[in-house]
């Protein structure tokens, strides 16, 4: 009889297996003979395809894979009928694939729901250290038990057990055996080349992806369809709105440039097209881009053409008419919590300054990060600006206006910043998202790629 067990992040396949193993087995496109050990590998994450070739096969085998005892968990949740939807779709998909849902909608809550019906030992792969943090405050106030935890300075395994990307990726080769599912939160980030090895690594069977969205500008999404399962469940914010989300409104302002703007912002940006125009670079696609950067390494016009392209940007993002504008919002809102959004730490500082408004960039410590958070939570702030770390990955108190400052291209970003006052309000109040873009530059390219 073969044996199945978990070695190194591989399934090893040993035994005195009978001819028919041995065909089964060499008929498998995924399962490799290994001549030192004298026995047969297959990648760990298709142990499920491994089960299911041999039972067809009628080859009997013994699986030690895992080392996950079944645990009777309960929740308290009433899950919403999209989460119980989306729950269903999952299972019926053999508790497999990817979960889409907006930003505030509760997909922890959809996790709770799979973890307490499959009953087994889970291990959630998160991005940041602080949704490591808030996913293991919840999980050990709704289960009341330990709650394991890898990364943020500590290697704690435990039945259920929370660990950042970077930590799984160190680990699952030697722990993958100890959880029958896996649940990546922020599933986007597992399309990355070093990333994807995690879900190669670990056995688990069962496996969930959440995600506001799912699809990446790179195509990459399709590898983790293939590691984790394809899109189960999708709803958008508009499809949520009203009656689980705020109903919203999205305000498209447009400022113009200075005189004294124009002429630095024409001149930079003559500069960037001026050397495209030369060169046949035509800037289509993020390779066009990278074989512009390859240039500017050896070619001094190549890199005057990539400066003048920052100076034409940052003359754009910085315009004087966003920030009178940006007076003119809060003045109007003063009742209101607000979030402000730029893509420059040296535009949050300015504003910061100018307005009294609290900052939070990649250069603000946890512990002062918390402290304006809680603070915007209970109330004692109304507002507060950002650049880029409270897209994702951060528990955000409710807002209720949203002002993007500048921004890039990226569906996703501007989606997860929609979704930061996109939160279920209970007063029947809308949400309200101020998108402010220049006239006549290249912002106004960028505000549609992102919509």
């Amino acid at each position: 009889m073969l044996s199945l067990r978990f070695e190194d992040g591989t399934i090893r396949i040993g035994g005195d297996g009978d001819e028919g193993a041995a065909g089964a087995l060499d008929g498998l496109a995924f399962v490799e003979r290994d001549a030192r050990s004298l026995t047969w590998r297959a990648p760990a994450h298709r142990y499920p395809d491994l089960r299911a070739a041999l039972d067809e096969a009628g080859v009997g085998y013994e699986d030690r894979v895992l080392d996950a005892p079944a645990l009777d968990l309960t929740t308290t949740y009433d899950l919403r009928e999209y989460q119980r939807t989306a729950l269903d779709a999952w299972r019926e998909a053999g508790d497999r694939g990817v979960v889409e849902l907006p930003t505030g909608s509760g997909k922890t809550v959809v996790a709770i729901g799979a973890m307490v019906a499959l009953g087994v030992p889970t291990l959630v792969v998160v991005p940041t250290v602080d949704l490591l943090e808030q996913w293991r405050r919840e999980l050990e106030a709704e289960f009341d038990r330990e709650v394991g935890q890898m990364g943020g300075g500590e290697q704690r395994l435990a039945p259920l057990t929370v660990s950042t990307y970077d930590s799984a990726y160190l680990r699952a080769d030697d722990v993958g055996d100890r959880f029958g599912l896996v649940i990546f939160d922020e599933v986007h980030h597992l399309g990355g080349e070093g990333y994807r090895d995690i879900a190669r690594l670990l056995p688990a069977p069962a496996r969930m992806g959440l995600t506001a969205t799912f699809e990446r500008p790179d195509g990459a999404h399709e590898v983790v369809a293939d590691l984790v399962g394809p899109r189960v469940y999708r709803r958008t914010a508009d499809d949520l709105a009203g009656d689980h989300l705020a109903e919203y409104d999205i305000k498209r302002v447009t400022v113009t440039l200075s005189e004294a703007e124009r002429e630095r912002y024409e001149a930079a940006q003559g500069t960037f097209t001026d050397y495209l125009a030369s060169s046949n670079i035509r800037m289509r696609s993020g390779s066009d881009y990278q074989e512009l950067v390859k240039r500017s390494g050896n070619d001094p016009r190549a890199r005057e053409a990539l400066l003048a392209k920052q100076r034409a940007r940052d003359v754009m993002m910085h315009a004087d008419a966003k920030v009178e504008k940006l007076e003119r919002i809060l003045d109007r809102h003063r009742e209101d919590r607000i979030i402000v959004f730029t893509a420059s730490t040296d535009l949050v500082y300015r504003l910061s300054e100018r307005f009294l408004l609290p900052a939070i960039t990649h250069q603000t410590g946890a512990s002062e990060r918390r402290t304006i958070l809680r603070r915007f939570r209970e109330g004692e702030y109304a507002r507060v600006v950002t650049a880029n770390v409270l897209d994702e990955g951060v528990d955000v108190p409710d807002a209720n206006v949203a002002v993007v400052l500048s921004g890039s291209g990226s569906e996703r970003e501007f989606t997860q910043r929609l979704g930061r006052v996109l939160r279920p309000k209970t007063d029947g109040g809308r949400a309200l998202l101020y998108e402010l873009v220049t006239a006549e530059t290249a912002e106004e390219g960028v505000a549609s790629r992102r919509r």
